[in-house]
């Protein structure tokens, strides 16, 4: 539960902010009348990553109809393999949600400007339908991203109640929204995003572990059943599994009170918006 919340929390959040950027560049650029390109671009990312998710669900799941009847590829060997395809669909998320926490720590701080920049590369010089389908398309591809991500790792979430958490923690992150775009300069999103960040990393670590346990039940790898043995007890039932959770937010809480710490003496307030306030 601990897990989805999170997951949906950082990534909710970060898409409303993302939204906020484009409409702001819009308002500032005197393009409000392309406002309505964005509203229908969320529409869109949503069903497209909604429809992934499903297809990734049934794929774990190991049901190859629904794949083989709208892909139109034989995967039924490939999901026939449990611990093979729990494996595979492990490896994506890890590579996926690294590549892009790591590219958000790196481009975090002038996140805003490049999109703003690439805003205007698409809408400046354009005019009527063509700066309506460029605002579109960005949109899309932006918003794309986060919920392909949001739905690989959901999938690496091993807990009975992650519909609970997941719907928390969207309720959690519209209100982070509203509160930014209210109380904006009070809440430092350069530290959320970089604790959920650690958080997510740890959360793939888990993710790696699980992942060589899959690939050593398939028999893929030299000495499969010594490292299954060894790595059953970090799987989510096992014994150290169990307090994984505990350890991460506890990792979390860590890192966070030092940066507070630092922050407080180097007098270095809770201000440090990494997008830009939704105001203009």
């Amino acid at each position: 539960m601990l897990q989805s919340f999170i997951i949906i929390l950082r990534e909710g959040f970060e898409s409303f902010l993302l939204v906020a950027v484009i409409l702001s560049y819009l308002r500032k650029s005197r393009q409000r009348q392309l406002a309505p390109a964005v509203y229908w671009a969320i529409g869109v990312a949503l069903a497209i990553s909604g429809g992934l998710g499903y297809l990734l669900f049934k794929m774990q799941t190991g049901q190859p109809e629904l794949i083989e009847r709208y892909l139109g590829v034989t995967v039924a060997g490939f999901l026939g393999n449990e611990s093979l395809r729990e494996a595979v669909l492990g490896v994506v998320a890890i590579v996926m949600v690294l590549s892009l926490v790591v590219y958000m720590w790196r481009a975090g701080p002038n996140l805003k400007q490049r999109m703003e920049g690439r805003l205007g590369e698409v809408s400046a010089k354009r005019t009527g339908w063509t700066a309506f389908a460029g605002i579109f398309l960005f949109t899309v591809l932006t918003i794309s991203r986060e919920g392909m991500e949001t739905a690989l790792l959901l999938l690496q979430v091993r807990s009975p109640r992650l519909i609970w958490g997941a719907l928390l923690g969207l309720g959690a992150a519209i209100a982070m929204a509203w509160a930014w775009a209210q109380f904006g300069h009070l809440i430092n999103v350069k530290r959320f995003f970089q604790v959920t960040g650690i958080f997510l990393m740890l959360f793939m670590a888990q993710v790696a572990i699980y992942t060589l346990h899959e690939f050593a039940e398939a028999g893929l790898l030299p000495k499969s059943e010594a490292l299954h043995t060894a790595t059953e007890k970090f799987s989510a039932d096992g014994l150290y599994g169990r307090w994984f959770s505990v350890v991460m937010v506890g990792a979390c809480a860590a890192w966070l009170l030092g940066a507070w710490l630092v922050d407080r003496a180097r007098g270095i307030r809770g201000n440090s918006i990494i997008l830009g306030p939704v105001k203009t």
